[in-house]
């Protein structure tokens, strides 16, 4: 009878209700409200879905992300291994690889001037860096957090890492990826706030056709001018083109296939909810967190604003032929913030079309914060 009771004992001791602490508690609240904006309102739940999944799961069972050093067995937990990839800046790379292989980049190539508006949603960046030193983070942290200003999860990733911020990691890709799947909420107060209905009725003409030889020579080129002059950038900037020239050379279908489609959604999965696992109450419940989310936030509207502004100068220079609602389109969140750029110049007007002329921006501000991340670990010597 003792024994019985000794084992029931043992039991119910090894239940998560015997170790939860408030801080989980909290951490599980805000994981469901994530799962309901995934699920129930559809908000980026590529996304959204595996993130708050894996907050849910590291707060229920803190073990999940066990390292190996602190195993008494010598086997860490499921999604330790997973986020081991991320710190290797493995998974932030074959993401930018499938985004290559999954974009069109004709448009940018068609209208130059693109680049422009993407270089000026970096805005955002550089902004919060310098408030971020303010806030009190050293200079390498203060730029792994700014990069969330460029709503670009996989560089966030890529630079913390670099930069030796694990610490941050976890609440810098929260942020990051938070922000990228809020993008149809932040954004349209933002560029409603800074244009006139006459201005996001404003129409553009139609892009130029693109060669095939342009689109197959303009990988190659982006790869030999961006990393020769920041070779920091390789793993990043050479990998998105490596994707995008599967997509167009036509001669290595399969790879474009696997590249876009199956790895990239097994990636999506590993990285997502490694991410997700990083947010444990005692890592994320802090001053620290509190601010990079506030700083993260700020960045995205700044950059956000930027790209408006930038394209209502070019509406000036151009006499009107250039719509400022496609500035917003330069941070890199692709092609989310594109699509939010039509949405909101099909309010004013059903018949505006804009997306492909956002898709310009939209590529642009991809390449740009990866300029921007390979920029900082020039300046740190990384």
């Amino acid at each position: 009878m003792a024994y019985i009771s000794s084992t029931l004992s043992n039991l119910i001791q090894q239940t998560a209700f015997f170790n939860l602490t408030l801080g989980n508690v909290i951490m599980i609240v805000v994981a469901l409200i994530f799962l309901y904006l995934a699920i129930g309102k559809g908000f980026e739940p590529l996304l959204l879905l595996p993130i708050s999944f894996g907050m849910l799961l590291v707060n229920i069972y803190p073990d999940i992300m066990l390292s190996i050093d602190d195993s008494s067995n010598g086997v860490g937990g499921l999604l330790y291994y997973f986020y081991t990839l991320d710190e290797w800046s493995i998974l932030p790379s074959l993401i930018f690889m499938g985004v290559g292989s999954l974009t069109d980049f004709g448009p940018l190539i068609a209208n130059p001037a693109s680049f422009l508006l993407g270089a000026a949603a970096q805005f955002g960046i550089y902004g919060a860096y310098f408030l971020a030193i303010f806030l009190g983070f050293n200079d390498k942290a203060a730029a792994a957090i700014s990069i969330i200003g460029g709503a670009d999860g996989p560089t966030s990733i890529f630079l913390a890492g670099k930069l030796g911020q694990t610490a941050l990691l976890g609440p810098i890709a929260v942020a990051a990826y938070s922000y990228m799947s809020l993008v149809p909420i932040i954004q349209p107060p933002i560029m409603k706030a800074l244009t006139t209905e006459k201005e996001r009725k404003i129409k553009m003409g139609q892009l130029r056709p693109v060669s095939k030889l342009e689109k197959i020579l303009f990988p190659v080129i982006v790869t030999i001018v961006v990393c020769l002059i920041l070779p920091t950038t390789a793993p990043l900037v050479g990998m998105l083109m490596l994707g995008n020239l599967f997509r167009e050379s036509g001669v290595v279908k399969q790879l474009a296939e696997t590249a876009g489609n199956a790895l990239m959604y097994i990636v999506v999965i590993l990285l997502g909810t490694s991410v997700g696992a990083t947010t444990s109450a005692e890592a994320f419940l802090n001053l620290d967190t509190i601010k990079i989310v506030i700083l993260g936030l700020v960045a995205f509207a700044l950059g956000t604003a930027a790209g408006v502004l930038f394209g209502k100068l070019m509406m000036i220079a151009t006499h009107g032929k250039v719509n400022p609602l496609i500035g917003s389109a330069g941070v890199s969140a692709v092609p989310m913030a594109a699509r939010v750029s039509q949405k909101v110049g099909a309010e004013a007007d059903p018949t505006n079309f804009l997306l492909m002329h956002a898709m310009g921006p939209n590529v642009a501000g991809v390449i740009g914060t990866a300029v921007a991340a390979g920029t900082f670990m020039a300046i740190f010597g990384v």
